[in-house]
């Protein structure tokens, strides 16, 4: 399926009344889109009141050298599991390449590792997954639902998640501004 290896690595930028109020101006950092279906994780939103060091205090690992940093709501599917989107200078014990463009890790050797200072040089912490299921991902791709945008490192890591979304669609040449919330009808 040519669609499948075109958007891991990419980005989905929510579009304006895509009927699920959880994906509101989401970006979802691809990781994975087959036959079988696809998985991604939301960068677009940081969860208010809860930060790096939380987590690392809720599974008691000392913070050490690890800045405090925002964690990003990564979807609505099991949203107490977290995930690390990072660099590719790391690699643990289930870290999984992105096409290149990053790596996702989701056990707990890639937060001690940032904690001893020896983790990924960039990385994005979230909680929770957004999943599609068999099809589902390429018919919302055909509908008034998702843009895709090149995995831009800049986009991923060096703004705030708040920036994120709009962001995306400026670098495809879009204003958001300008984006209708329905579709035209003939």
């Amino acid at each position: 399926m040519e669609s499948a290896r075109f958007l891991v690595g990419q980005f989905l930028l929510a579009m304006p009344g895509i009927g699920d109020p959880r994906f509101d101006q989401a970006v979802i950092a691809m990781c994975a889109h087959d036959e079988e279906g696809a998985v991604g994780i939301g960068i677009g939103a940081a969860i208010d009141g809860l930060s790096l060091h939380d987590v690392l205090a809720q599974v008691e690992i000392d913070p050490g050298e690890a800045p405090d940093a925002p964690v990003h709501f990564g979807g609505p599917v099991e949203p107490s599991r977290g995930f690390v989107i990072h660099s590719n200078d790391w690699g643990g014990q289930d870290t999984i390449d992105v096409a290149g463009r990053w790596a996702l890790s989701g056990t707990l050797d890639v937060l001690k590792a940032i904690a001893d200072g020896k983790g990924p040089r960039r990385w994005v912490v979230s909680l929770g997954y957004a999943g599609w299921g068999e099809g589902q991902l390429d018919g919302e791709m055909l509908r008034h639902g998702w843009f895709n945008v090149p995995g831009d490192e800049a986009l991923l890591y060096d703004l705030p998640a708040a920036e994120r979304w709009a962001a995306g669609f400026a670098s495809a040449g879009i204003d958001p501004r300008m984006l209708a919330s329905e579709t035209g009808r003939a």
